[in-house]
């Protein structure tokens, strides 16, 4: 391709026409002819291809999901190309086009209001330390953005606690430990908290860490043997958040880990930590550095209830009524996709995404006949939903009338024992925790004494016949 400094030269065509056929090879037919094919190429302004689209959806999907590849493959063609803009031609529409330079980290959808996907204003480093970097924010993850409700209010306070509280303040618990599955909003909550006591207190020293980049961060330093400067920046620090620490491996690593956790609490400054399991499940660390991050204030975040579910679909169809303003998506079908899909924010985003492009894409009303079919595998994700420990360990106590503190501990009267081997039969059979794992769960119990407890009341529903009729009361209330 050879520099222009107006749009529409179409000189670079056979330029254009090559990068299509590479997307054509790479992506297949199919998602060619539906995302690639109606691209024009308008021309290269300055550096930056100029293409357009015949829709505002068409080029959001672009800008979001293919941005980087398209722009990768321009530079392939021609070294001078810096940047790419994508806008929308016709229908007499103002385009809103959005550059994207060669480094850009192209984000997810945006909430409404917020800026273009392609943006790199959209992606803001942490909070700066001195000496150290911090891991992209996304401007989207605010409190303001965020869905509240019952499975995530203790979560939600004792955030927002921590990110509005001055330098040297005291909330009453310094570590401050989120655990719960994917897509329930763990990392929405570390980076409102970064971004919010940035602004509420700009002198304090915050920092916002993926687990993956601290590794990084500690093995380049290992590297260039300057170990000591990265240990005395991060312990030096008012607010320390690390995100995904269930991805934490390597024994220098971990144990540097433990090293910064116990520096940070002994001089009373704040860690706030995210995973995928609680404190005891994490088995890449260290006894003692489980044990203290148990220590701290640890909430689960449980799966949006219904009213969350409503609230984060509206959210996420306003943003779709940015893009497509004549968007009809009737309320039957946000009831239905309200209650069908139960598993996390993630997929209710994908069930919009998906209704919304079948509809743009095909022409097709949003029915619910529609989001009956195109959500079939979110719909049957639901249906082999399996529960979890915690779960049983709640079910099991609430049935036999016990707490939860006598299911776990040492304690060994008849009232307690069966609803113990039950609550252990049932988490393995229900889930797929090991057996080490399951007799940590309830009160560090040996492997051989779940696998004792499974036996017997395999053993016990063959004679019993009140036992095997609680098991399935029990399945059932799980099943719910």
């Amino acid at each position: 391709m050879t520099a222009s400094t107006s749009v529409g030269n179409s000189g670079n065509q056979p330029q254009w026409d090559r990068v299509q056929s590479d997307l054509r090879e790479f992506y297949g037919q199919d998602i060619h002819d539906s995302w690639f094919k109606r691209i024009v190429y308008e021309g290269l302004t300055d550096g930056t291809v100029e293409l357009s689209v015949p829709t505002p959806f068409v080029r959001h999907w672009l800008q979001t999901h293919y941005s980087k590849d398209v722009l990768s493959r321009l530079q392939k063609e021609d070294e001078s190309v810096t940047g790419l803009r994508i806008s929308v031609r016709g229908a007499g529409r103002s385009p809103r086009p959005a550059a994207a330079a060669p480094n850009q980290n192209t984000g997810p959808q945006q909430a409404a209001g917020a800026p273009n996907a392609v943006n790199v204003a959209q992606q803001q480093r942490a909070p700066l330390v001195p000496g150290l970097e911090g891991s992209s924010l996304d401007q989207r993850f605010q409190f303001s953005t965020m869905a509240e409700g019952a499975p995530n209010a203790l979560a939600v306070a004792a955030a927002k606690k921590i990110a509005l509280a001055q330098p040297g303040q005291n909330v009453g618990f310094n570590l401050l430990f989120f655990h719960g599955l994917v897509g329930l909003g763990k990392t929405h909550l570390l980076q409102a908290m970064a971004q919010e006591a940035g602004r509420s207190s700009p002198g304090r020293r915050v920092l916002y860490l993926t687990s993956e980049h601290f590794m990084y961060r500690f093995v380049a330093a290992l590297k260039a043997r300057n170990t000591l400067t990265f240990k005395d920046v991060l312990r030096d620090i008012d607010c320390l958040l690390i995100d995904d620490l269930q991805f934490l491996n390597g024994q220098k690593v971990t144990e540097e880990f433990g090293h910064t956790l116990s520096t940070l609490m002994d001089s009373g400054r704040q860690i706030v930590i995210a995973a995928d399991r609680p404190p005891a499940d994490l088995d890449g660390l260290d006894t003692r550095v489980r044990s203290r991050l148990g220590s701290g204030l640890v909430v689960e975040l449980q799966a949006p209830d219904y009213p969350m579910r409503r609230e984060i679909l509206g959210h996420r169809i306003a943003v779709q009524r940015e893009l497509c303003p004549d968007l009809d998506f009737p309320e039957e079908v946000l009831d239905f996709v309200a209650r069908s899909v139960t598993t996390n924010g993630r997929d209710l985003d994908g069930a919009v995404t998906r209704l919304v492009a079948n509809n743009q894409l095909t022409g097709a009303p949003i029915s619910l006949a529609m989001a009956e079919t195109t959500l079939r595998d979110l719909l049957r994700a639901r249906e082999s939903r399996k529960p979890k420990i915690e779960d049983i360990q709640r079910v099991v106590s609430t049935h036999y009338a016990i707490s939860k503190h006598d299911l776990v501990s040492s304690r060994r009267t008849r009232n307690i024992v069966r609803p113990r081997q039950i609550a252990m039969y049932l988490s393995k059979t229900l889930t797929p925790r090991s057996l080490p794992e399951i007799g940590r769960r309830f009160g560090n119990r040996d492997h051989t004494t779940v696998l004792h407890a499974v036996r017997k009341i395999e053993s016990l529903t063959g004679q019993d016949p009140k036992i095997a009729e609680d098991i399935e009361t029990l399945k059932r209330l799980l099943d719910n």
